[in-house]
């Protein structure tokens, strides 16, 4: 290969990089104007005039579940109101600052968060939104007005979208009527359809979310599935599903079911579902996500947080099943933390150590790191699935603050996702061969800092 033949603003060497099946020395990649990947090269240490990257390069990492509104109040519900404090009282709360949002507070809090997301590792984030209409309930003149907001923080901020606007009819199972706090959530099919079909003149990648079986009676349920994937036959489905032991029984009660087995008897879930949570499962309801293809869709700082449980993640990897990881309702985000937090629970749980490797992949960070950008990509229906030919230029490159010398690329890797210090950051993040991230700043991230701190303490006025 010459550099004749490469352009050199397209083109970067990493000298170590994490490739689909491992580390790689000297690695030439290169990508096209659409920033798609065109080349993977590595032992390309002799080529010259091409930029050479500041430190090991990782794939990036897909958010697979986000509500980005909830970052307003992330760090303001850790006082006990309840003597029973649970999910269901926080659920309260969050209905407090979403009935006073506006479109102009959303997109800033969204161009806040996903800045953080970029900084964090995260090149690309499904937006798992339901707050649609306005206050009153009643459809804005555009009615897609506030996903649009959110296309347009993603596109400000320069991370990749997945968009999935959520039906949400009723309250709880048998069909119960909404609440009057879930009033700008509430759609019918067809309406949510239309939204859908709106959304695709945007530069997102668009899907669909059916909130939950909560939520959504089985008729909305297939009818929204087979609405979607008539315009769309690869489109995502995403859906809460059996998060709250809870939600579990009030499930039972309603059909005899748990809510797994449910949706597996009424509804051909596939590699183009994700499943959010599942941290209410047996092994049968386990075994049926693995074989499905389905992606199990872990939130593991949000499911500590609001004490949703653990999910069976040493059971469900043996059982070879896809998964990724999202930051839900932002108490945290950090792609390492999220990693560390998921095989940390499993160490709680088992009592033992390096529960998520196997004599297959003993190197754990390395094997969550791949495993969840492989799911997240699927949770995404986009091509950042890691580097490779064809998939986006997603990439990001981890700072060396000089303690890391002297350590092979899977060390450094583990050291960051297992023994971070607050110092330490990404240095570079590259979302479409564009770098957004640069010595661990955005260049929009003051004005994204204030104009998100006006619109929480707008918020915290009226909530």
């Amino acid at each position: 290969m010459t550099t004749a033949r490469i352009d050199t603003q397209h083109a970067i060497v990493a000298p170590h990089a994490l490739l689909p099946g491992g580390w790689a020395r000297d690695v030439l990649l290169v990508w096209n104007a659409a920033g798609a990947l065109i080349g993977v090269t590595p032992d390309a240490a002799g080529i010259s005039g091409v930029q050479r990257a500041p430190g090991l390069v990782l794939p990036g990492m897909p958010n697979l579940h986000s509500h980005a509104f909830q970052r307003a109040f992330a760090g303001l519900t850790e006082y006990r109101a309840d003597p029973n404090d649970s999910f269901w009282s926080w659920r309260d709360l969050m209905y407090r600052f979403a009935a006073a949002l506006t479109p102009p507070t959303l997109e800033d809090i969204a161009t806040q968060l996903y800045i953080e997301m970029l900084r964090a590792g995260y090149t690309s984030v499904c937006e798992f939104h339901y707050v649609h209409h306005d206050p009153q309930g009643k459809p804005y003149f555009e009615p897609a007005e506030m996903a649009l907001r959110l296309a347009a923080a993603a596109k400000r901020a320069g991370i990749g979208l997945t968009l999935l606007p959520v039906l949400y009819q009723t309250s709880g199972f048998g069909n119960k009527p909404p609440l009057a706090a879930q009033r700008r959530f509430i759609n019918d099919v067809d309406a949510l359809l239309r939204m859908v079909e709106r959304l695709h003149a945007s530069d997102a990648c668009v899907g669909l979310a059916p909130h939950s079986l909560r939520a959504v009676p089985p008729e909305a349920l297939a009818d929204a599935v087979q609405g979607l994937h008539a315009m769309d036959a690869k489109a995502p489905v995403h859906i809460h599903i059996a998060e709250q032991q809870r939600e579990v029984d009030d499930c039972v009660a309603w059909s005899g079911r748990p809510p797994v087995q449910w949706l597996f008897e009424h509804a051909n879930v596939d590699d183009r579902w994700c499943l959010i949570h599942a941290t209410q499962v047996d092994p049968t309801e386990l075994r049926d996500i693995a074989q499905s293809g389905a992606v199990a869709g872990l939130c593991p700082s949000t499911e500590a947080n609001l004490g949703d449980g653990v999910f069976p993640a040493d059971a469900y990897l043996h059982a070879r099943g896809a998964w990724g990881i999202g930051s839900d309702s932002h108490a945290c985000v950090d792609v390492a933390e999220e990693l560390r937090l998921l095989e940390y629970s499993q160490r709680l749980t088992r009592q033992r150590r390096n529960v998520l490797a196997s004599a297959e992949l003993p190197d754990v960070a390395q094997t969550l790191w791949l495993g969840a950008v492989q799911g997240g990509a699927r949770a995404s229906a986009r091509p950042v699935a890691g580097l490779a030919i064809g998939q986006r230029a997603d990439f990001v490159v981890l700072a060396d603050d000089g303690t890391m010398q002297g350590l092979q690329p899977q060390q450094v890797l583990a050291s960051h996702v297992f023994a971070r210090h607050p110092q330490t950051h990404l240095r570079e993040v590259w979302v479409g061969g564009q770098r957004r991230i640069e010595q661990g700043r955005h260049a929009l991230g003051d004005d994204a800092q204030a104009r998100f701190v006006a619109a929480r303490t707008q918020l915290l006025a009226q909530a």
